[in-house]
Formats: structure tokens, C-alpha cells, sequence
């Protein structure tokens, strides 16, 4: 774990800034703090920002890159006869985060609804329903966008859709005891 370390960033390299999601590039030399590093992706420090970088970055936080399947989903086992394992399912969507906050989306109470259907040539589709704890969050597509990939690496997954609501609105009830305890909440 390099979470609180000052590193010295080792070549230009692509960022959001959170939670706006807007795009920047940290140029080679900044002085980035790790503020988090979960489910694939870095949370950093730099320049008064909190900025995310995609696992597949890490070289530039002279960090080894992870390795593929790195989400969880490697090691999967193929379900007979084409199925998706749904435990599979919540174990990756358990390896999803909010850059801003230490605690994956499931045990936040962000996923509403995950469903498996068959598709007409043999796959399947995961379709999941989930809302954010803000409606204006700007980091909002790129949590969208990590459960998709995730899903996809699972066995038998051919398509993924992923509906983003806000109604019922989130708030903190929807937490697990577990996250709740984690966050200091109790």
C-alpha cells in the first residue's frame, strides 16, 4: 500500500479531477500524495485537487502496472451451460469505488438492482441499476464506466448496461453496518 507517500509523478499522465470529472494531464515532476488506491484506480493529491488515475497509469506513479484481471475477475471459473455466476457478479461489483470515498459501491447501497438475461445469441447481458450519493457528481460516468469493464471480464458476460437513477434518492440508511463503521459513522 503507497497510500500517504509523496511521489514524484515520472511522466505526463492522464487524470480526472474529483468530483468534477474533468480531464487534465499531471505533468512529469508534480508532487502527488496517494490518497486512496482501490479497485484498480489511484486517488491522488495534487495541487489543492483530488485527482483519479487509471490503474493502467501506475508507471507514471512508479508503481507496477496491475496485472490484467486485476479487478477480481481472473481465476473465474466458465458456469455451466453459459451462466453467470451471480455471486461472481457481486463480488466484482464489490470492487468498484468512488475515488472520494474507502468503501466499494455495494456496501455504500449505491447498487439498487442487478439482473443476468440471456441474450438471442447465446450470451448474456448484466444489467445493473445504481444511483450515486450526489446527483451532480461528476465522477459519476467513470464509476458507470469501471462497473461495466469489471463485468465484462466475468465468464459468460457479452453485454453489461448500466442504469444510473435518483429516484429513490441515496442517503445513508442504504449503508451497510460494515461501511458505516469503516466511514466512523456510528
Amino acid at each position: 500500500m503507497n497510500s500517504g507517500r509523496l511521489i514524484a509523478v515520472k511522466r505526463d499522465v492522464d487524470a480526472v479531477l474529483v468530483p468534477l470529472g474533468t480531464p487534465i494531464v499531471i505533468p512529469a515532476g508534480s508532487q502527488v500524495r496517494i490518497t486512496q488506491e482501490l479497485g484498480g484506480s489511484y486517488t491522488v493529491a495534487v495541487g489543492g485537487n483530488l485527482a483519479r488515475i487509471e490503474g493502467k497509469d501506475a508507471d507514471a506513479l512508479g508503481l507496477d502496472e496491475q496485472e490484467p484481471g486485476a479487478s477480481g475477475a481472473a481465476g473465474s471459473q466458465q458456469a455451466p451451460d453459459g451462466e453467470v455466476d451471480m455471486n461472481e457478479v457481486w463480488r466484482v461489483l464489490k470492487t468498484c469505488f468512488d475515488p472520494e470515498i474507502p468503501v466499494n459501491i455495494v456496501d455504500l447501497g449505491l447498487v439498487y438492482d442487478v439482473h443476468v438475461v440471456a441474450t438471442d445469441d447465446g450470451g448474456n447481458e448484466v444489467d445493473v441499476v445504481m444511483t450515486l450519493t450526489a446527483p451532480g457528481c461528476g465522477m459519476g460516468p467513470f464509476i458507470v464506466e469501471d462497473v461495466r469493464r469489471k463485468l465484462l471480464e466475468l465468464p459468460n458476460v457479452t453485454e453489461v448496461h448500466v442504469e444510473l437513477v435518483f429516484d429513490p434518492p441515496w442517503d445513508r440508511s442504504r449503508m451497510t453496518d460494515e461501511a458505516k463503521l469503516q466511514l466512523g459513522m456510528f
